[in-house]
This record gives structure tokens, sequence and C-alpha cells, in this order.
């Protein structure tokens, strides 16, 4: 009787092994938690300013969110957030909804146009974006290493090529008042990385000669050894760079005329391109 019964249990046992193994793992059509269902990015859009939205995400099917704030790059965000865009134009905002393991599983945007720029908050520095000739036309290269350091001009951005510890700047001429605050920033971006590299701004009364090196307060900074930029990216300097001296805000001594200026060197600079540079009241 007892091998009967031992007999028994064992066959009964390689039964269940068996159906255990031929048991599909999806338990049924909501999936089961390690594929990602169906996601829905779509978020709204309300204005409640001429120059500020409010964006809503609709929460469907994934975990947390990207947003791409005109071009900035997609960063991590909140569920729900305000914009502001100070400068008159045509602005688009995406949406990645990212799911199970970090999947994006969909993305979604918005465009909108404004017409009246923020009497405080608007860019008080023009050509930017470098879109037109009238744009580049602002700027001025200032030649510190003759050669293997260059900042070219196109593709509606400005990009910089250097090698073996050479540098180059560019600047253009901005108006200030005494005693104000000015936030300074930009989109950078590199395809790879760099290596031994210094991207500085600065602002200044005056421009030292052709072949002499800038020097002064520096404003924004990617700086390799300081631990950014060594691998590819793309964002607003304020987030891409690091270091003490990305605090990003001037304060005028005199009013009247400055120069903003743009200084990038380093032993491989594959390229380094930015765009959108603007210069914004703080108070």
């Amino acid at each position: 009787m007892i091998a009967k019964y031992i007999k028994r249990s064992f066959f009964i046992g390689i039964a269940a092994v068996s159906f255990a193994a031929c048991t599909p793992d999806t338990i049924d059509d909501q999936g089961n938690g390690i594929m990602q269902p169906a996601v829905d990015a779509s978020f709204t859009v309300t204005k409640i300013s001429e120059n500020k939205y409010h964006l809503k995400r609709n929460y469907n099917n994934y975990l947390n969110s990207q947003w791409n704030i005109d071009g900035a790059g997609f960063v991590a965000g909140k569920d729900e957030m305000d914009v502001f865009f100070p400068d008159t134009g045509t602005y688009t905002v995406q949406h990645n909804a990212v799911g199970i393991g970090g999947q994006v599983g969909g993305t979604a945007s918005h465009s909108f146009t404004i017409t009246t720029p923020d009497p405080i908050a608007g860019n008080i520095l023009q050509g930017g974006k470098f879109e037109t000739a009238e744009d580049i036309a602002k700027w001025t290269i200032h030649t510190i290493s003759p050669t293997k350091a260059q900042w070219v001009f196109s593709n509606k951005a400005a990009t910089i090529v250097a090698s073996e510890g050479n540098q180059q700047a560019i600047y253009t001429k901005i108006n200030v008042e005494a005693g104000k605050q000015y936030n300074i920033d930009m989109i950078a971006s590199s395809a790879s990385g760099l290596e031994n590299t210094w991207f500085e701004v600065y602002i200044l009364n005056s421009l030292p000669s052709t072949g002499q090196d800038i020097s002064g307060s520096v404003y924004r900074n990617i700086n390799t050894w300081d631990g950014c930029g060594k691998s590819a990216f793309a964002g607003k300097v304020s987030a891409v760079g690091c270091g003490s001296k990305n605090g990003g805000t001037f304060t005028a001594t005199t009013t009247g005329p400055v120069y903003l200026v743009i200084k990038c060197g380093g032993d491989k600079v594959n390229g380094l391109t930015i765009d959108n540079v603007e210069v914004r009241r703080a108070q």
C-alpha cells in the first residue's frame, strides 16, 4: 500500500510540473506586470495668462513623464506644471509617457503662438536664435587661437570645433540697467563626449585685443574637469552645465552697453552647438 501511494504521488507531481511548464506567462488580457500596455501620452494645455500655460498629463497606463519644452530636450517632469514663454513666437511642447522598465510608450505634442512679449522677462539679447542673416550679423568672432578652434554659424545655430587645447569666442552687445539682475541661459548640445574642454559665458564692459584670452566672472559653464560634458548632451546650460560657475545671474553695475561673450576650447571638441541664447531681467 505504501509503495502504491508513493508511486501515485510521484505521477501527480510530474503532471503538476508539466502543467506549470506549459502555462503561458500572460495571466489575462491586462498583462502580467512585465509587458507594457498601450499608453496614452496626451496632455491638456490651459492658458493662464498671455505668456503662461498650465500642462497636465492624462495619466493613462504609464508611470511617469518626460517633457520637452520648445526643443530644450526631454527631461523628467511632474504630472502637472506651469510653463512661461516671455517672447513672441510659435512654441511646441512635447510629452513622453514612460512606462514599465523605462520604456517610452508614446509621445504627444501641442503648439501655440505667443503674440505679446512679457514686459519684464523678455529676451534683451538680439539674434540669439541664429535663424537669419540679420541674427548672425549681431555676433562677432573673437580670435584667440588662430587655428584648430573655430565657431561656425549654420543650420540656425552656432557650432564650435576645437582641438589640441585651442579656443575661440563669439560675442554680442546688449544694453543693461544699473542695479538690475539678469538671467543668462541657452541650449547647448554635443553628439559626442568632450575631452578636456571648457565652455564659459562672460559679461564684459570691454573686450580685449584680438588674439588675447577672455577672462573675468563666468556666469555659465560646461567643464569636463567639473564633471559635465564627458558624454553626449542636449539641453539648457543651466541643466547640462555644472560647477560653481554656472549660476547664470549677472547684476549690472552701470547703465548702458556690455558684451555677452561665449568662449569654448579643448583637446577634443567635435562639435558643441548652441542655440536660443537669452538674457532676461530677473527683477
